[in-house]
């Protein structure tokens, strides 16, 4: 059984790539094998990190235009993986790809193949936290049992709280506990330090371990790139993603 990993959220800014990027790493540091493929038509910013092998999905025709029908190849490509997949998914995809999955029946399919459906979706703080927190709430909602869901909860643009209420007190969360199989903290970085180098980090497109081993960086940058990805790698190690 593979399982296949989907990042869904139709805001866009929001950390998706980022949240692909470090399960993919994840994976190599597990040593395991994974399949990563971006399907933002748009701003691949996944497919920019080459060190992963991102495979990009090509849907535009010749209009510029979204073809949905190319996301049969895709559902081709998870019929015959023998590893674990990553699909990192723009907003500018993002409503196509979720019609095609729900109107197609993929789950079900999935599931037929003996494979397991994982949607990752990010919520932030912030002016995103509403379009964030429903969107999550939607696609609960429209997605059938088959799917199992992953949140990461992102502070990058401020707390993720409303009225005094944190993420596992919102309504978003209460209605839809039962699919959630876990969630992940992005850590909330200190902007001079912590938060400085892991920008630097995501602007350069290049994975902790590249990042690490740059002799340009100081003794405590890689000290503090070793602490977020310690704290990553240790839920995701918890949250049984591999």
């Amino acid at each position: 059984m593979a399982k296949i990993h989907t990042m869904l959220q139709g805001k866009g800014g929001v950390g998706k790539s980022f949240g692909c990027s470090a399960l993919a790493q994840f994976y190599s540091f597990k040593e395991q094998a994974v399949k990563c493929i971006d399907t933002d038509p748009v701003n691949a910013t996944f497919a920019g990190y080459e060190a992963l092998n991102v495979e990009r999905l090509e849907l535009m025709n010749q209009a510029k235009q979204i073809n949905a029908r190319n996301f049969d190849s895709l559902i081709e490509t998870i019929s015959t993986t023998e590893c674990d997949i990553i699909i990192d998914n723009g907003s500018t995809s993002f409503v196509p790809l979720t019609h095609y999955l729900i109107s197609n029946q993929v789950p079900a399919l999935i599931k037929e193949m003996g494979h397991e459906l994982i949607i990752h979706s990010v919520v932030t703080g912030g002016q995103a936290l509403f379009d964030t927190v429903s969107g999550l709430g939607q696609l609960a909602s429209q997605f059938p049992q088959e799917a199992e869901f992953m949140v990461w909860l992102n502070p990058f643009w401020g707390a993720i709280e409303h009225d005094g209420k944190t993420f596992e007190q919102m309504r978003a969360f209460k209605d839809n506990k039962d699919r959630i199989s876990s969630i992940i903290h992005v850590p909330n970085l200190d902007p001079d330090t912590f938060g400085k180098d892991l920008s630097q980090m995501l602007q350069d497109r290049v994975t902790f371990e590249q990042a690490l081993a740059d002799p340009n960086l100081t003794i405590m940058n890689r000290q503090r790139l070793k602490l977020i990805r310690t704290q990553l790698f240790a839920q995701l190690e918890t949250a049984g993603v591999i």
